[in-house]
């Protein structure tokens, strides 16, 4: 028998759910026996791992016998649902859902910034919401030099968030509009993605932020162990396929230059230094897409400020690779 784990995805047919298969394959993940979970809609479905084609099978609470890490990503109440069964199976469940990210017993992690939380776990183990993630990979390094108090955000975030029937929306729409065709109406966005953007990710809370927003201040806080964070973020969808885009601006306890900024996040975990703005070198989407670092640039000094201690950044990652399966195979190659 081979040697290696048992591994389960569950959603193994969405598109966080591809991307996790293929990034166990890619990376060469110990993977004794794979087992490709969903709905019941998705049974029969074959999937590609490792040149062989592979069957779905519907997920139920008996679904992770002799399994030895179970990827979820099928949303919170299929999370809710099957993670304890998986659990009392003797798996150790990564769950990408919003279900356990913010219960105080499961850890939070982003293995570039807080990989020993992963010891803590008592069976399963979150993977933050992906705008989350892109920020903490780019943020942490500097929070370590200098001691981040502020945060203010403006999220330029993929159609991919909101899974692979919002991408395949932003695309039949822009075709529709630029044959001339007269346009359907979305079913799964709030508004129109092709040729437009929208200020609206997830439920609006009583404060007027939507529940994507206040993750940014709420799972920033838990990742960095830093609970007196300061966050106020703006999300916004955009008619680009899978990278989402930030720019952020920082303010420090401790003062800092570009040029101190540059020289840490060239050396940072996961960050693709590209801040050469003259020769229009900087973030981009399309150049985030695919990769598994986050690109950071733009980097300059708030011109707001009288002191030296803010700074403003442009960030972009793939949402589904470092913003979901990556993250997740990352915290399974941990454990």
């Amino acid at each position: 028998m081979a040697s290696g784990y048992n591994v389960a995805v569950v959603g193994a047919t969405g598109a966080v759910g591809m991307e996790m298969i293929e990034t166990l394959d890619k990376r060469n993940f110990p993977v004794k026996s794979i087992r490709l979970l969903a709905s019941s809609r998705s049974v029969g479905k074959k999937l590609k791992f490792k040149g062989e084609q592979l069957p779905v099978e519907e997920l139920t609470d008996k679904s992770f016998k002799g399994i030895d890490i179970a990827l979820f990503s099928a949303g919170a109440s299929r999370s809710k649902e099957f993670a304890a069964a998986a659990v009392a199976d003797g798996a150790v469940v990564i769950d990408n859902s919003s279900a356990f990210r913010m219960d105080p017993e499961i850890p939070l992690v982003v293995p570039e910034v807080n990989p020993q939380d992963v010891k803590k776990h008592k069976g399963i183990i979150a993977n933050p919401n992906c705008s989350t993630i892109i920020m903490v990979v780019a943020v942490y390094p500097l929070h370590k030099a200098k001691k981040l108090v502020r945060l203010v955000a403006a999220t330029y975030q993929a159609a991919s968030g909101a899974g692979a029937k919002a991408m395949t929306e932003l695309e039949e729409q822009s075709r529709f509009l630029l044959g001339g065709k007269p346009l359907v109406k979305p079913e799964v966005l709030p508004q129109r993605i092709a040729f437009n953007l929208f200020p609206h990710i997830d439920a609006f809370l009583e404060n007027g932020y939507t529940k994507e927003e206040m993750k940014m201040l709420n799972e920033g806080r838990k990742i960095m162990h830093h609970p007196t964070l300061r966050v106020s973020c703006t999300c916004v969808r955009v008619p680009v396929m899978r990278a989402h885009s930030e720019a952020l601006n920082l303010e420090f306890e401790e003062e800092v230059t570009p040029e101190e900024a540059r020289k840490i996040l060239s050396q940072a975990p996961g960050v693709e230094l590209k801040d050469d703005p003259a020769n229009k070198l900087y973030p981009m989407p399309i150049d985030a897409s695919g990769k598994y670092d986050c690109i950071v640039g733009r980097i300059r000094q708030d011109c707001s400020r009288d002191d030296k201690k803010g700074l403003d950044i442009f960030v972009s990652g793939d949402q589904l690779l470092k913003g979901a399966a990556l993250n997740a195979v990352q915290i399974a190659e941990i454990l």
